[in-house]
């Protein structure tokens, strides 16, 4: 077995392991957990310096909640991106049958009149699209005539993650779609883009930092996961990874204090 087969195998055995963990977890349990990780956040300063977030909406069980996360940030005048997957119209050889945007919402009106995917995620409309700002550009969506106008946004620089399992040095396995994933590649090489290589900074996520916390300059963004207390493996078991996975800059596990990279580099 070569070598990207037997990770391919590693990973889908945590994620079974994982998945038969949290179906023990009681919805009580995830609620407790779910505010006091949302706390932890609120107390960061990457999230109360940042204007513009991405946040992942939670499934309707087995993961932290983060309706509070969104409802507070849009309170305070933040702007909220949310994931969106569309379909690449790319040749199925060359890039996978779809891809992940981060796009605005518009109000807390706007986040509550989303509707659910297949997997119970609220998601906004595929004709929605075209009115609101989003990360990589209207050139990663279909190019339907709904979908030309959509306008590119501003450095997000704080992006809150989920995963399936999370280790010690901050490595993450998630569902397996590698969406999060490509979407962070892809969207560090957009700031590239218009960026001068003299401001130019990398992901904390990928590259780690000698910086102070919080972030100000445009360029870098912090990638934070959140996970409950069960997804977070013992000490010594490590996420299988390969160099497509980004690792993250912080964790907040349920109840437990927030990890950050520097402590684990």
């Amino acid at each position: 077995m070569d070598d990207m087969a037997s990770l391919h195998t590693a990973k889908k055995e945590l994620r079974r392991h994982i998945r038969q963990t949290l179906s023990h977890v009681s919805e009580h349990s995830i609620q407790t957990q779910s505010h006091a990780a949302t706390e932890t956040l609120f107390s960061l300063p990457e999230y109360q310096s940042a204007k513009r977030i991405g946040v992942y909406l939670s499934m309707p069980k087995g993961e932290l909640s983060t309706r509070a996360i969104v409802t507070e940030a849009l309170q305070n005048g933040k702007e909220v991106y949310v994931p969106y997957i569309h379909k690449t119209t790319r040749p199925a050889n060359e890039s996978p049958a779809s891809v992940m945007d981060m796009v605005a919402l518009h109000s807390h009106e706007d986040y509550e009149a989303l509707q659910p995917d297949s997997w119970g995620i609220p998601t906004p409309g595929e004709n929605s699209i075209a009115h609101r700002k989003c990360c990589l550009g209207q050139q990663h969506f279909e190019q339907t005539s709904a979908e030309k106008s959509g306008k590119t946004s501003e450095n997000l620089e704080l992006v809150v993650m989920p995963g399936m399992a999370f280790d010690h040095k901050l490595d993450r396995l998630g569902h397996g779609k590698g969406y999060y994933d490509r979407f962070l590649s892809q969207y560090q090489r957009s700031l590239e883009k218009i960026s001068s290589p003299e401001n130019r900074m990398p992901f904390l996520g990928m590259y780690g930092s000698p910086r102070n916390l919080p972030f100000s300059t445009a360029d870098m963004v912090a990638v934070v996961g959140l996970a409950l207390e069960e997804q977070i493996l013992p000490e010594g078991q490590e996420v299988p990874t390969n160099a497509s996975d980004w690792r993250l800059d912080a964790l907040i596990a349920g109840n437990k204090p927030v990890r950050r990279r520097q402590q684990h580099n």
